[in-house]
Protein backbone atom coordinates (compact mmCIF):
# COMPACT_ATOMS: atom_id res chain seq x y z
CA UNK A 1 0.00 0.00 0.00
CA UNK A 2 1.22 3.31 -0.86
CA UNK A 3 1.36 6.28 1.30
CA UNK A 4 -1.18 8.34 -0.28
CA UNK A 5 -3.74 5.46 0.07
CA UNK A 6 -2.47 5.20 3.55
CA UNK A 7 -3.02 8.40 4.06
CA UNK A 8 -6.49 8.71 2.11
CA UNK A 9 -7.68 5.87 3.96
CA UNK A 10 -7.26 7.79 7.25
CA UNK A 11 -8.63 10.45 6.42
CA UNK A 12 -11.77 8.94 5.44
CA UNK A 13 -11.74 6.46 8.42
CA UNK A 14 -11.35 9.54 11.01
CA UNK A 15 -11.80 13.01 8.69
CA UNK A 16 -8.92 14.78 7.91
CA UNK A 17 -7.93 16.71 10.81
CA UNK A 18 -8.39 13.94 13.59
CA UNK A 19 -6.44 11.18 11.32
CA UNK A 20 -3.42 13.54 11.65
CA UNK A 21 -3.51 13.88 15.42
CA UNK A 22 -4.74 9.67 16.06
CA UNK A 23 -1.19 9.01 13.99
CA UNK A 24 0.80 11.69 15.82
CA UNK A 25 -0.45 10.60 19.58
CA UNK A 26 -2.36 7.30 19.95
CA UNK A 27 0.33 4.47 21.10
CA UNK A 28 -0.69 1.16 19.89
CA UNK A 29 0.81 -1.86 22.12
CA UNK A 30 0.06 -3.45 18.70
CA UNK A 31 2.77 -1.36 17.00
CA UNK A 32 5.46 -2.15 19.77
CA UNK A 33 4.21 1.12 22.23
CA UNK A 34 4.45 3.48 18.68
CA UNK A 35 2.16 6.21 17.61
CA UNK A 36 1.58 5.67 13.98
CA UNK A 37 4.33 8.35 12.79
CA UNK A 38 6.22 6.59 15.29
CA UNK A 39 5.71 2.50 13.52
CA UNK A 40 6.02 4.37 9.74
CA UNK A 41 9.08 5.70 10.46
CA UNK A 42 11.03 2.66 12.10
CA UNK A 43 9.89 0.95 8.84
CA UNK A 44 6.49 -0.58 9.06
CA UNK A 45 4.97 -0.74 6.22
CA UNK A 46 1.56 0.93 5.61
CA UNK A 47 -0.66 -1.84 4.97
CA UNK A 48 0.59 -3.53 8.16
CA UNK A 49 0.33 -0.40 10.17
CA UNK A 50 -2.95 0.03 8.37
CA UNK A 51 -4.38 -3.54 9.54
CA UNK A 52 -3.06 -2.77 13.16
CA UNK A 53 -5.70 0.07 12.66
CA UNK A 54 -8.65 -1.66 11.34
CA UNK A 55 -8.20 -4.15 14.36
CA UNK A 56 -7.50 -1.76 16.97
CA UNK A 57 -10.15 0.73 16.25
CA UNK A 58 -12.43 -1.33 14.65
CA UNK A 59 -12.70 -0.54 11.36
CA UNK A 60 -15.36 -1.71 9.24
CA UNK A 61 -14.95 -4.58 6.89
CA UNK A 62 -16.35 -2.84 4.24
CA UNK A 63 -13.50 0.40 4.67
CA UNK A 64 -10.47 -2.22 4.88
Amino acid sequence: MRLTVFWERMAEHFGSGYADTFARDHVMSELGERTVYQALDAGWEAKDVWRVICTVMNVPQEKR
